[in-house]
């Protein structure tokens, strides 16, 4: 008698899962080192994928970049996917978003149910981590203003979104900063003929791209009419993590009010617990949007993590695979090239933007943080060690002055 196939990767071609297991393994790196935020994240991915392993050219990751500063979502996650899924197709997108999440998520588990009352948040490696994120972020703007601001008009509208970046702290300033630059470019280079940029091998059908954007919406729609009425068990903490992942532009920051409005008063965390979590949450590499799992845990144990984790980042899966098939003909299109030039430029600049606050603010505090910030820049830039070792330096580094 014939016996069935268990083993599920067998009918993978040995290529195929050797390119899939390299994304797993890339990210899980990423998702173990990438402390800083998503701002930093950018700069780990763009030394990582971009510089190191050439997955994407510079352009196509700056118009990426673009691209998910434009959807809701964690917008570092949503580019590990979209690079996930040119590299891999839909499963290679999984993986890396498997790989840069997990880390985080088993540590934030853990530490809902064992390490509460620790003020972990203020050792003097944390402090380090921190600086470490510093010379990423000025590594990495290096890199991408030097491709994306050669010119006087590129880079004043890096300076001009920069300024008003700084000036203007609202949920949606930084959106709006990103269309206001994209007409600037339009009207800037209308004249320029269009450059054929490198077609990205979408591995995902234009119909399946169209379901993910219906089912987007059909959730985002149905999930509160479904719960309003009265709480349907899993499927009310399903809808509020849903709906704080689907409603949020501007990083993993400005969750914090739509998590906490959902979890507090209903009594499901307590504001104790939501803000230790918070805390913890700044310790450990990974996205932020991982701090959902913490609130699960503490609602709802395990089940509860799992669950309030793969609501909030649900959207940000569904808009980029929504988004990435329709992505080549559009930057291919010489006005949206246009645009996309004032856009890059403006990325440039609120990435600046960022290099000094959150991240310059909270980690130069004195002159022997900025002592070890350029030691760490300079074993980036010209050392040319790899991510982990600078990390694990920055770490020592931040014991020994703390």
């Amino acid at each position: 008698m014939e016996t069935s196939k268990l083993d599920p990767l067998e009918d993978i071609p040995k290529g195929r899962l050797a390119t899939l297991l390299e994304v797993l393994g890339v990210s899980t790196k990423l998702g173990l080192t990438s402390f800083g935020g998503p701002v930093a994240h950018l700069g780990y991915f763009h030394n990582e994928y971009i510089r190191r392993r050439k997955w994407m050219d510079e352009q196509s990751y700056a118009d990426l970049v673009a691209l998910c500063q434009f959807l809701p979502g964690p917008a570092s996650s949503q580019v590990g996917i979209g690079i996930g899924v040119v590299r891999a197709g839909l499963l290679g997108g999984l993986l890396a978003w498997i790989g840069f999440t997990l880390p985080s998520l088993l540590l934030l588990v853990a530490f809902a149910f064992l390490l509460q009352g620790y003020d972990i948040a203020s050792a003097g490696w944390i402090h380090g981590l921190k600086i470490v994120a510093v010379a990423i972020v000025a590594h990495a703007i290096l890199g991408m203003g030097h491709k994306l601001t050669p010119d006087r008009d590129r880079a004043t509208i890096a300076v001009i979104a920069a300024v008003i970046t700084l000036s203007w702290h609202t949920a949606y300033s930084q959106i709006l900063i990103i269309v206001a630059a994209g007409v600037v470019g339009l009207w800037l280079y209308r004249k320029k003929r269009a450059e054929i940029t490198s077609n990205l091998q979408i591995a995902v059908s234009r119909t399946f791209a169209v379901c993910s954007l219906v089912l987007f919406c059909a959730l985002l729609v149905a999930l509160p009419l479904v719960t309003s009425s009265e709480e349907v068990g899993w499927l009310t903490l399903f809808d509020s993590f849903y709906r704080s992942g689907s409603l949020v532009f501007g990083g993993g920051h400005v969750v914090l009010p739509l998590l906490e409005r959902e979890v507090v008063p209903t009594g499901w965390v307590s504001q104790e617990d939501f803000l230790a979590g918070y805390g913890a949450t700044q310790a450990v590499p990974g996205p932020l949007f991982t701090f959902a799992g913490y609130l699960g845990a503490i609602a709802g144990g395990v089940p509860g993590a799992v669950v309030a984790t793969l609501a909030i980042f649900l959207p940000a899966f569904l808009l980029v695979v929504g988004a990435l098939p329709f992505w080549n003909g559009l930057r291919n299109n010489p006005k949206i090239q246009g645009a996309l030039v004032g856009i890059n430029a403006a990325v440039v600049g609120i990435l600046m933007a960022a290099l000094y606050d959150p991240l310059w603010t909270t980690a130069i505090l004195k002159p022997m943080d900025f002592a070890l910030a350029i030691i760490l820049f300079m074993m980036l830039v010209f050392w040319k060690l790899p991510p982990w070792v600078v990390v694990l330096a920055g770490a020592a580094g931040g014991m020994l002055l703390g």
